[in-house]
């Protein structure tokens, strides 16, 4: 799928197919964890919670495809699907993969959004909106909902979240930060 975000860029939408498209993400996390920001970009533009190895990245992606918005040869931005049998692969995320399985019914099929970043070029165009868009459009067939955890800090994505339909699941103090659980019907 390709959505023209304005006048000189068109962003095209798919699922990632290579390694090269995984190292590409890997590079774009990299350089928005809050060790690589100044204080003011973290409050301003955002970041990322989790660093993921190759690895683990290419297990996630055998499993559920991530979701990828190109600009010609260029990653404007990713959201990385991480299906519910890897929930023990990131200690971060443990705790909120225990919570999900007591708040869901035992059949209700979902995907967790392990993570979601536009580099900063692209920021402002719709890429956020179009990623969710065509994970939305990929996963409905197989998922009822698509559920992802921000940490209250990071309030530009906790917005971004709630503005294209994210709801609140549960908001809970987790090792000293607060952390809101959402999730979206697909």
């Amino acid at each position: 799928m390709t959505i023209s975000t304005d006048n000189y860029m068109d962003i095209q939408y798919e699922r990632s197919t290579s390694v090269d498209q995984l190292k590409m993400i890997l590079d774009l996390q990299q350089r928005n964890l809050p060790s690589q920001l100044q204080p003011e970009e973290i409050k301003s533009e955002g970041f990322v919670t989790v660093h993921h190895t190759l690895d683990l990245l290419i297990g996630m992606n055998q499993l559920c495809p991530h979701i990828i918005a190109k600009s010609n040869k260029d990653l404007a931005g990713y959201a990385l699907c991480m299906h519910p049998v890897l929930a023990d692969e990131i200690e971060v995320l443990k705790s909120m993969f225990h919570r999900v399985k007591k708040l869901l019914p035992k059949d209700c099929p979902y995907m967790v959004m392990g993570q979601v970043c536009v580099e900063k070029l692209y920021r402002k165009k719709g890429v956020f909106r179009g990623l969710y868009s065509y994970m939305r459009s990929e996963l409905r067939n197989d998922y009822e909902r698509i559920i992802t955890e921000v940490d209250q800090q990071n309030i530009r994505s906790l917005n971004a979240h709630y503005a294209i339909g994210f709801e609140d699941l549960l908001v809970y103090k987790f090792s000293g930060r607060v952390w809101h659980l959402i999730q979206w019907q697909i």
